[in-house]
């Protein structure tokens, strides 16, 4: 039962792309029909996150109040909902105000899935859950690169994806009864379990309980940095990726939708791939491994070379940062205790979004007053300080454990 029930929970994480990427494949046609400049989707991106940030916050407690299937629920009913009004919106202002349940939506159920497949699943399922969260994300700009190429309408884009969610909801209410018998299940596998020695890192995991300021714990900021910094670059390139397409390669609106898809497939495919090398492979090693990959095809963006090494460059990207992710939350109980993971992970997807929330306006910003042709140096820089900051952490832990 609990090996079906990933099915499900691959489907909310589904539910957790598609909106994601939808706006930055949009926005190249989609400003000019609402009248909006073309800075704004940094704050539409800015508002989403900050309700993310927010739901996140709060996340342990909600869903220690009403269990992680109806939040993941409710979170589904509110994103489907939101994106519904997305595809009817006449203005900016609609748009925004709908932006926050389309956030509020997505905080609570990313924290609370993430917790619960890090304690009760090993780390090949954690690379798979987001592998599904890529193919979510891939989906939503070949969805809306379709009809704006054969309909010329974002709108028709927006309304099949609320469909798609509304489909989810659907599934979700028909398998709620599942998500506290498979924990019970679980929980109650790992009791029957053969006792074992302590290794060195449950003798560090023993060590964090005396901790009640989780931010005093070793190698917990410089962590926090590392999810600042990932989902700074993930969502830059996802969000202005195709307008650099557009504004400084000459490339169609129609065609960027689609290099951008391919940048989050990359993510998808090295997500699938990562669940089978970690079978292999402890997670800090590849961790290490696609930061390397992804400053290279920084590199490659940055670089004057033809227009198919910029699509390679997105794609090395992609599959660069595919590990990243979901190594770092499958670590956390590892390394900072199972008593600590649920509220570390509520701070971690806080963190994570509030790198969503102001790096990519950032760049917006800087190239509604410079030039749009600085998106790879900013790409670059992101991967170097989550880089640095990720070193930092493992530096530290293995102070520790000296």
């Amino acid at each position: 039962m609990a090996t079906w029930f990933l099915i499900i929970i691959y489907l909310a994480f589904i539910s957790l792309g598609i909106p994601d990427s939808l706006l930055g494949a949009a926005w190249p046609v989609m400003h000019t029909e609402i009248g909006a400049s073309f800075e704004s989707a940094g704050l539409l991106s800015m508002i989403v996150s900050a309700g993310t940030i927010l739901s996140s916050l709060f996340s342990g407690a909600i869903i220690e109040k009403f269990g992680t299937g109806k939040v993941t629920l409710i979170s589904c009913i509110l994103t489907a909902e939101a994106l519904l009004g997305f595809s009817f919106s006449p203005s900016l202002l609609w748009l925004l105000i709908l932006a926050i349940p389309l956030g509020l939506g997505g905080g609570a159920v990313d924290a609370g899935l993430n917790n619960y497949v890090a304690i009760h699943y090993k780390a090949h399922h954690m690379s798979w859950l987001h592998c599904f969260w890529g193919v979510g994300a891939t989906m939503g700009p070949l969805i809306m690169s379709y009809f704006i190429a054969n309909q010329n309408s974002w709108r028709q884009g927006y309304l099949q994806v609320a469909m798609i969610q509304f489909g989810l909801v659907i599934v979700l209410l028909a398998t709620l009864p599942l998500w506290k018998r498979v924990a019970s299940l679980k929980q109650s596998s790992e009791s029957a379990g053969k006792a074992e020695p302590l290794s060195q890192n449950m003798v560090t995991q023993t060590e964090t309980m005396r901790h009640t300021n989780l931010l005093r714990i070793k190698g917990v900021k410089p962590s926090l940095i590392a999810f600042l910094f990932y989902c700074g670059v993930e969502a830059t390139v996802g969000l202005w990726g195709a307008s650099y397409l557009v504004g400084s390669k000459n490339i169609s609106a129609e065609t960027a939708a689609s290099w951008i898809s391919l940048y989050y497939g990359g993510i998808t495919v090295g997500r699938l791939i990562t669940g089978f090398i970690t079978l292999k492979m402890n997670n800090r090693v590849l961790i290490l491994l696609g930061q390397l990959v992804a400053l290279t095809g920084g590199l490659i963006l940055l670089l004057p070379l033809p227009d198919i090494f910029t699509l390679i460059g997105f794609i090395l990207i992609g599959l660069g940062l595919a590990p990243i992710y979901p190594g770092l939350l499958h670590e956390t109980p590892e390394r900072f205790g199972k008593e600590n993971s649920a509220k570390l992970m509520g701070y971690q997807m806080a963190v994570a979004y509030t790198g969503t929330t102001l790096l990519p306006p950032l760049f917006g910003l800087i190239a509604s007053y410079a030039s749009i042709s600085l998106f790879p140096v900013s790409a670059l820089a992101f991967i170097l300080f989550m880089l640095i900051s990720s070193e930092k952490v493992n530096r530290t832990l293995k102070q520790r454990s000296l």
